[in-house]
């Protein structure tokens, strides 16, 4: 199943392998672009034939950065270096997806940040402002911009980064969201941010649409998996086709992990809100992410720092497994 085509809406993947959305802390201008580096990282593993390329977390305003080395689709000077990396990419049969983001309090640039609540991460991070309403419009806004610029690059596929503390999922926890208003108050409340950002992003993009979450906030009094599944069905009414399933960094706590430790959250995800699930964290073999695939615990397997180590990794998989996976004919004597 690693290597069978699944299809989203309007697109094919050739496989179930996704390239995960890693941060690289590149964008050595620091106005949030493309280098030359990016483009041989993401098309090497493009090369190496992974089913779908995920670009990282790419802001969606300078003040979203998580740092200043970060990527940026802010401004529609950002377009013409992202379609060139997504054509180099399709060249080589893979297809493409961009992970839109706000880092919110975890934001280390300079000047102010901005949160749903003045809290900051812990003693290291500077204490964010609250958002006012008009801040909040603002940035569901700069979300749906965002979107057009990834559309106008040719990307395949959009991710809304909702995940890993940041300024999305600073909106969904409890234990980050404090607001007394329509955007806060109960769970309802707090989903409303990102309800809205799907909303407006729906308006333009009639792609496949994934919504990456970390599905427990690993604390008493934070959200779990279970409300992440009723969230799921929610997502799903709104036009979201996939939830990419990752866990942790709303707060400082420690979390233990072990291979295959958040495949259970994709798995409750996919089979109770009927929903498809990417999983992801410590899957490093084929023969892992085929039990994950003939299992029905999820659709797609996001290989992370396994493919940092080695671009190559389908080929190895396939190897692994048995199957016969072609490697570029200039490769084909080593393979």
């Amino acid at each position: 199943m690693l290597f069978s085509p699944l299809t989203i809406r309007n697109v094919t993947l050739k496989n179930r392998i996704v390239m995960s959305p890693m941060c690289m802390y590149s964008a050595q201008q620091e106005d949030g672009s493309l280098t030359e580096w990016h483009v041989q990282h993401y098309v090497s593993r493009a090369v190496g034939q992974v089913g779908l390329i995920m670009i990282e977390a790419t802001a969606v305003t300078p003040q979203g950065r998580i740092s200043s080395l970060d990527l940026g689709i802010w401004d529609d000077r950002h377009i013409k270096d992202f379609s060139r990396l997504v054509d180099l990419i399709q060249q080589q049969g893979s297809k493409t997806a961009i992970q839109l983001a706000h880092a919110g309090r975890k934001a280390t640039v300079e000047g102010p940040i901005i949160a749903p609540s003045a809290i900051p991460f812990d003693e290291k991070l500077k204490t964010p402002q609250q958002m006012s309403l008009k801040e909040v419009k603002e940035t569901i806004s700069a979300f749906k911009e965002a979107a057009r610029r990834a559309k106008t690059a040719g990307f395949d596929i959009i991710e809304v980064h909702a995940a890993h503390g940041y300024l999305i999922n600073q909106f969904l926890s409890p234990l980050t969201n404090h607001r007394q208003d329509e955007y806060g108050r109960d769970a309802q409340g707090r989903f409303r941010f990102l309800k809205e950002i799907i909303e407006e992003i729906r308006e333009i993009w009639s792609g496949p649409l994934f919504v990456r979450v970390s599905a427990s906030d690993y604390h008493p009094n934070g959200l779990a998996v279970e409300d992440y599944v009723r969230m799921a069905q929610q997502l799903k009414e709104e036009g979201v086709d996939l939830i990419d399933c990752s866990s942790g960094a709303v707060v400082p706590v420690p979390i233990s992990v072990f291979p295959g430790y958040q495949v259970p959250f994709a798995d409750q995800i996919k089979n109770q809100a009927q929903i498809s699930t990417g999983a992801v964290g410590l899957i490093t073999s084929g023969l892992q992410a085929e039990e994950i695939l003939q299992n029905h615990r999820a659709d797609l397997i996001f290989v992370a720092r396994e493919l940092l180590r080695d671009p190559y990794w389908p080929l190895r998989a396939a190897k692994e497994l048995g199957y016969s996976l072609p490697a570029p004919k200039q490769y084909g004597r080593a393979w």
